[in-house]
């Protein structure tokens, strides 16, 4: 753990020196101070865990949005139902930082692991945008807790069995499995929309 934060405030040093160097001269905004900005980087807070997302998708909460900020191909071959795809090379152009600062919509980033999520959560806070969050563990997390998630043993206390059972009940709702309901199989319907992915292009 000690030597993951070690990397992340390397990384967080690099995207505070050189990222907003790519931003368009004629773009203003109300910038963070440095001091602020780590305060709430050590806030656990601007984390949201993977079943504090899929609750938010079944429920079909209107003020989430999802950014999934891997590449283009990557977030082709998967990503989660109703996100959009702003590639991290890309973020700082113009019409991919109209998505943020929207009253009462908060945004969750998301990458395979969090690394990706915690380098742009920075760049989008240096920015003075807020309500901006990352999804702790990211899609790896998402595969082990949500699509595959592991039974508790009998001994573990109860609320490890409740968590188990919603799980299981997300991993149906997104993966459309099959559930054995009194002998017989019952197909779940997975309700997603379309994927949409927001234009790439540089700054």
């Amino acid at each position: 753990m000690m030597n993951r934060n070690y990397i992340f405030l390397t990384l967080l040093m690099l995207v505070l020196a050189i990222g907003t160097v790519f931003l368009n001269k004629e773009t203003e905004l109300k910038q963070i101070e440095p001091a602020k900005l780590m305060q709430e980087i050590i806030q656990p807070t601007r984390y949201v865990t993977t079943d504090q997302v899929a609750k938010m998708i079944i429920k079909g909460d209107p003020s989430l949005m999802l950014v999934d900020v891997r590449s283009e191909d990557e977030f082709d071959a998967f990503a989660l139902p109703n996100s959009i795809n702003i590639p991290l090379d890309s973020l700082l152009n113009e019409d991919n930082l109209s998505y943020f600062g929207i009253p009462g919509t908060k945004i969750v980033f998301i990458s395979d692991d969090a690394i990706k999520a915690d380098q742009v959560w920075v760049l989008t806070k240096r920015l003075g945008y807020k309500s901006t969050y990352v999804m702790l563990g990211g899609l790896n997390k998402w595969m082990e807790t949500i699509i595959d998630p592991v039974e508790p043993s009998a001994d573990e206390p109860y609320t490890a069995h409740e968590t188990y059972s919603f799980r299981k009940g997300a991993q149906m709702y997104f993966t459309g499995a099959e559930a054995e309901v009194e002998g017989t199989k019952a197909k779940v319907e997975v309700r997603r929309k379309e994927k949409t992915t927001v234009a790439a292009g540089g700054c």
